[in-house]
């Protein structure tokens, strides 16, 4: 029983360094502490977070101080979420940091809440209700947490200016694509100083050319996934496709190699690559990698990467493998933090909880991190029984 107390209290204490990093941010005593309760009730092993179950675990007598927490206080978010990736840099911070784009679904019920409508949920595998948010997330030796956050709108909300102003979302916000968002989030890392040395996502993203040109002539390293029929320049051909580069490959290019841990075991497939853009500066190159199944051979995934001349095959795998970081990052932050547990229409406070569940979430990866450096078994937070039900728009 101890031991069980002891890791509450290493929780707890984290919670409250992490809380600490950004409590000036608040003019007020009471949204300071409500942001500390609010942060130690997404982790409590709670059926349901809302405001009535946080207000409970708080000790309030009612959800009052929640609502206006999240809907009314005079609050900046991002400043928050700033502070929050400073701490993230100072425990985790490693010069080679992959950084991490994906989107994430959150079903909804009803038409008020900001962003949402029928729309792909990557989360539910289909179209549904839902909301969807960009993220970046950071990727270390020690740790994976979330360190930016953005709610997508499609265009049957930002062409609907009163629909808008009713969900709080101002006049000058327009349509922007995902991967505008995911661009808008890098450069932020990069000009915030963040450390990194790789930059990843899937081909929902990394088929922008204009992105990879972007982060080529800002000389970021990437291994992006792009889709079969994206195209490359070869010795050969301006926009040859990149699935004519494999077919007549030597079998002994292929390596079998594992890229990480999948929920099923290792995730071991066959591995080439080939050199494409071959008149460039020495020290850089560019690769085209084929990811072949090994049981469905005619299963091949394709990525673009753009390195130092002397990058390994087995590097290059290990950067497109980390992609799958991210995935863990929004499970453990669902399940653990209460990343999809709120109950808030307005922009402004979808936003404001984003940042405090991943708040949250970096104060349990530096605990974790912090117990394996000093050789602690790892050990998890109460376990929350978060319902996988559409959220209502109450």
């Amino acid at each position: 029983m101890g031991g069980v107390v002891d890791d509450v209290r290493v929780w707890a204490g984290e919670l409250e360094r992490v809380h600490g990093c950004f409590v000036r941010r608040f003019g007020r005593v009471e949204p300071r502490e409500t942001a500390l309760a609010y942060m130690r009730g997404l982790v409590a092993p709670l059926e349901r977070k809302n405001g009535w179950t946080l207000a409970e675990e708080a000790g309030h007598g009612g959800p009052d101080r929640i609502h206006r927490l999240l809907n009314r206080i005079d609050w900046d978010a991002d400043a928050v979420l700033d502070d929050v990736r400073g701490y993230v840099v100072e425990h985790l911070g490693d010069p080679e940091a992959v950084l991490i784009v994906d989107d994430t679904g959150f079903l909804k019920k009803g038409t008020r809440s900001a962003g949402v409508q029928r729309q792909y949920s990557g989360t539910a595998g289909r179209t549904e209700n839902c909301q969807v948010g960009v993220f970046l997330a950071y990727a270390t030796a020690r740790g994976r947490t979330l360190i930016d956050r953005r709610l997508y709108l499609p265009t049957s909300w930002t062409e609907d200016r009163e629909r808008c102003r009713a969900g709080g979302i101002g006049d000058g916000t327009g349509f922007e694509t995902k991967t505008s968002i995911a661009r808008a989030m890098v450069a932020r890392a990069i000009d915030d100083g963040i450390p990194f040395r790789w930059v990843t996502a899937d081909a929902g993203y990394g088929y922008s050319k204009g992105w990879r040109s972007e982060l080529e002539r800002a000389d970021v390293f990437h291994v992006m996934a792009t889709t079969r029929h994206d195209t490359v320049v070869t010795r050969w051909a301006v926009d040859h496709p990149v699935r004519d580069l494999f077919p007549g490959l030597p079998r002994q290019k292929w390596k079998r190699r594992s890229c990480g841990d999948g929920a099923h075991g290792r995730r071991v497939y066959d591995w080439a690559r080939v050199e494409v853009r071959p008149w460039h500066r020495p020290d850089r190159r560019h690769w085209v990698l084929a990811r072949r199944s090994v049981a469905r051979p005619d299963e091949v995934s394709y990525y673009i990467a753009y390195c130092p001349a002397d990058t390994t095959l087995d590097q290059l795998i290990r950067v497109a493998g980390s992609r799958w970081a991210v995935e863990e990052c929004f499970q453990t932050a669902k399940q653990e933090c209460g990343l999809d547990d709120y109950q808030v229409r307005r922009y402004d406070g979808w936003h404001r909880h984003m940042t405090l569940a991943m708040a949250a979430h970096a104060a349990l990866t530096v605990a974790r991190a912090r117990e394996l450096d000093t050789g602690k078994a790892e050990t998890d937070p109460p376990a929350s029984s978060t319902s996988a039900s559409p959220r209502s728009d109450a």
